[in-house]
């Protein structure tokens, strides 16, 4: 306990705080925060667009860049884990629940519930819901968790400072990140960590209970979650104290094992030849719309923009708001890779397994939708959705069970993943927390999970979410800019062209 510092008191100080506020005044809480997300996405839309824009930008000149030469760590460090290992890891962390939660989800609802500008259930309509799901989860998403990752592993493994957020603002703000500045940001880091994860926490919950209700008819209630959660802690609890190169490890090559059962299954039982069809020809659209996409305010047309700011700026302020926690751990594993591996692993290779991931669930149940069965009119909960298609589908327990495993394990292995990384900023950035600061955290984050649940504060909890995202997007671009001039600096030492 004694390497706790002061932002582990201030960061647990103001998480309970704002889950008192939400657990005691659950409607005030939702309404206070709910204005607050709403004046950010119809006000600031526009640069939630081109700052994550720019981010992409900036990640793809890095890419190509001398810049990508250099290692993440000394000349002769190597990587610690094989680069399968490595890319459970980060991808893990980084979408895997939410992959199997909106699969099937978003790209059934662009296509029958509400499409961007086309009509629903129009083969136009097909086509764009492919094209924005590919949108929201490709390389935007990406370059998002990059900037902070790659930030954080340059300055911690390069240049030896701690693997804190205010430790890459030093080569802009000097020592004025080892004061009070200094811990501001590192506690508003945690904030937003303990507040993603115990969302996802109950989010997670809510869905297994759905699936496990879909499947086996257990009732779909608070108590049910409350058991799922209490579980799931146990056995993440379990694995953060084995620790990083057991638990995660594992962990994450479980996911990918049941991700890679899961995804085959669907193609070979689901419209094999479309599923490939859909594939390639969005990711075409996706290419070739991906400027006038990323830069879409639509200024004119009211039900358009309303629906850029439900769906594209939240993702944006949505992924914003996670990328402490996903940044810091994608930077513990990726020591000893050069720049220009590490972004191409964290670019390219995670958005193009996502592509095909929603290609085959999206266009499963868009022609489960067109030709089987209406599912929009079942009146299906967003967590039911998978376990809908899966049910006119042939072996449908089979996948649906291989669902709920696959959701549980990605679930133990965020919440696994976030304690290592509250106890890393909790602890001075170290590279080993101890398990006490992990235990604390981890049951610190299923307990919010609960009070939240039992007052039906999710929503207001992932309002919340978004309006932190603002102010730490200012953070990342002066990281940006950080990481920049550092790179610049030992580009001329090392006699390499800038950019």
């Amino acid at each position: 306990m004694k390497n706790i510092t002061k932002v582990f008191w201030i960061a647990l100080a103001l998480v309970v705080l704002a889950v008192g506020f939400g657990a005691l005044a659950p409607e005030s809480f939702e309404l206070v925060t709910g204005k607050m997300q709403s004046f950010i996405t119809s006000s600031f839309g526009w640069y939630y667009l081109s700052v994550v824009s720019i981010m992409v930008v900036f990640t793809l000149i890095i890419i190509v860049s001398p810049f990508g030469k250099i290692r993440l760590g000394k000349d002769t460090d190597r990587p610690e884990y094989t680069r399968v290992t490595w890319f459970s890891m980060l991808f893990s962390a980084g979408m895997g629940i939410g992959l199997v939660f909106w699969g099937a989800a978003e790209p059934l609802s662009h296509y029958a519930i509400s499409p961007a500008t086309a009509d629903p259930g129009t083969r136009e309509a097909f086509r764009e819901s492919m094209r924005f799901t590919f949108f929201h989860w490709g390389l935007h998403a990406w370059a998002i968790y990059a900037i902070v990752a790659l930030a954080l592993a340059y300055f911690q493994f390069r240049k030896g400072e701690p693997g804190l957020i205010s430790a890459t603002l030093k080569p802009i703000f000097g020592d004025k990140m080892n004061g009070p500045w200094g811990v501001l940001v590192d506690v508003f880091a945690v904030f937003a960590t303990v507040v993603g994860v115990a969302t996802t926490l109950g989010l997670g919950a809510i869905q297994i209970n759905g699936g496990l209700s879909y499947i086996f008819g257990i009732e779909n209630a608070f108590g049910v979650q409350v058991i799922i959660i209490a579980v799931v802690t146990v056995l993440f609890l379990i694995s953060a104290w084995s620790g990083l190169s057991k638990g995660i490890k594992y962990l994450s090559n479980i996911n990918m094992i049941l991700a890679v059962s899961l995804l085959a299954l669907v193609v070979i039982l689901g419209p094999t030849v479309l599923i490939f069809n859909m594939f390639t020809d969005t990711l075409g659209r996706y290419v070739q719309n991906i400027v006038q996409m990323s830069f879409s305010a639509a200024p004119l047309n009211v039900g358009n923009r309303e629906w850029i700011n439900g769906w594209t700026i939240f993702y944006w302020a949505w992924w914003i708001s996670w990328s402490p926690f996903v940044g810091i751990f994608i930077a513990r594993v990726s020591k000893g890779r050069t720049i220009r591996e590490f972004l191409i692993g964290v670019l390219m290779i995670p958005s193009i397994v996502s592509f095909f991931w929603f290609s085959a669930f999206g266009t499963t149940a868009i022609n489960i939708q067109d030709k089987v069965k209406d599912l929009t009119a079942l009146d299906l909960k967003t967590e039911e959705t998978l376990f809908a298609v899966f049910n006119e589908m042939p072996l449908s327990m089979l996948l649906s069970i291989i669902a709920v495993v696959l959701i549980s394990t990605f679930f133990i292995t965020s919440a696994d993943s976030a304690t290592f990384v509250l106890g890393m900023q909790t602890t001075n950035g170290s590279l080993n927390p101890s398990n006490i600061v992990k235990v604390i955290w981890g049951l610190a984050q299923s307990s919010i999970a609960v009070i939240l649940l039992s007052s039906e504060g999710l929503g207001a909890l992932q309002s919340m979410l978004i309006v932190a995202a603002f102010p730490f997007s200012f953070i990342m671009v002066l990281m940006m800019l950080s990481l920049y001039k550092s790179l610049s600096n030992e580009a001329k030492k090392m006699k390499i062209s800038k950019p």
